[in-house]
């Protein structure tokens, strides 16, 4: 989390409860993907947990650098993947699956870049107020293209889907996105990436209700 050690380690607790529960609701392998989400944000959570000890405490400084690349692993290279490709694979009609095919292939593109950047640029972290703040030494032509590439990845894939109440993801990050342009423009890697966490609650009571109303992928989804 962006505030401290303390609220970091305890939000991944909580995420890595809700993450049990959702991968025990779970019926169809197809289904594993998108309900890992809450357990990918209970290690990028936990990894900020530890960066704050480094940044803090000199006698976590080794964990510095393995922290913050976990961390950034999580936020600009697996969501914009990650969050397509499950949507993609829960999906049960054809047309949509077809359509969500145009966010996958943006978030592919952005996963790639991204992993080529955190490879060969410098990239660092550092404390300032109650924030970590990420200073990424990118190409500065990424910029805002690279921006809306990355929440035409992330927030409009469950706009797509077929499932009920899976537009609610969409609002949730998307309000949360905001909130932290608007408040916390200075750490957004950080802020948003905890406000975006709450969909875990949501992604719990989709898988839920997919159990409840019967909601099954296709036999072609199922693997």
């Amino acid at each position: 989390m962006c505030f401290s050690a303390t609220a970091s380690f305890g939000a991944g607790i909580v995420l890595a409860v809700i993450g049990v529960a959702t991968i025990k609701k779970r019926e169809l392998p197809s289904q594993i993907y998108f309900a890992a989400i809450p357990f990918f944000f209970c290690i990028q959570q936990v990894s900020e947990g530890f960066l704050w000890l480094a940044l803090q405490n000199p006698v976590f400084s080794l964990l510095e650098k393995p922290a913050m690349y976990i961390f950034l692993f999580f936020a600009q290279i697996v969501w914009p993947l990650w969050v397509p490709f499950a949507l993609f694979k829960l999906e049960r009609e054809e047309l949509r699956k077809k359509i969500l095919l145009i966010p996958l292939a943006i978030g592919m593109l952005v996963s790639f870049y991204l992993t080529y950047c955190l490879l060969f640029y410098n990239v660092s972290a550092k404390i300032i107020g109650y924030h970590i703040s990420y200073q990424q030494d990118y190409p500065i032509r990424f910029g805002g293209y690279g921006d809306f590439l990355y929440i035409v990845a992330t927030i409009f894939p469950p706009l797509i889907s077929s499932l009920k109440r899976m537009w609610i993801l969409t609002i949730i990050i998307m309000v949360s996105y905001i909130i932290t342009i608007f408040y916390y423009p200075d750490y957004i890697i950080s802020v948003w990436c905890f406000f975006a966490s709450a969909i875990s609650f949501m992604v719990l009571y989709i898988v839920q209700l997919i159990k409840n109303k019967g909601e099954k992928p296709s036999l072609i989804n199922q693997s």
